[in-house]
């Protein structure tokens, strides 16, 4: 049986985020996508020490689409180089873990 995981990504504010996870529901790559808003990210690109708001979005699938979600991810996404965080989901409710299983391909 195949295993859930949960992939961590930020975009640039909640309209970019709320296209991202509309899309990957859609296509089935994912059954929920969880959108936290009103981030504030510090980070170091190209040489200096940068801020800006950002948004998160939290990705629940099976571990079997991990890599057809971030190619689909980067096709979406604004950033030059995106945040993709995957986690293995390594004891999921069983009912639950049954849901996303069955709402994705």
């Amino acid at each position: 049986m195949d295993k859930v995981s949960l992939l961590y990504v930020t975009a640039s504010g909640k309209e970019e985020a709320r296209e991202i996870g509309k899309k990957l529901v859609e296509d089935r790559l994912a059954s929920c996508v969880n959108i936290y808003e009103g981030m504030t990210a510090i980070y170091r690109w190209e040489g200096r020490v940068e801020s800006g708001s950002e948004a998160a979005l939290i990705i629940k699938s099976k571990s079997s689409l991990v890599e057809e979600l971030k190619k689909r991810i980067k096709e979406l996404h604004s950033y030059s180089c995106p945040c993709i965080l995957v986690f293995e989901a390594s004891d999921a409710d069983a009912g639950y873990a049954e849901w996303i299983l069955s709402e994705t391909k």
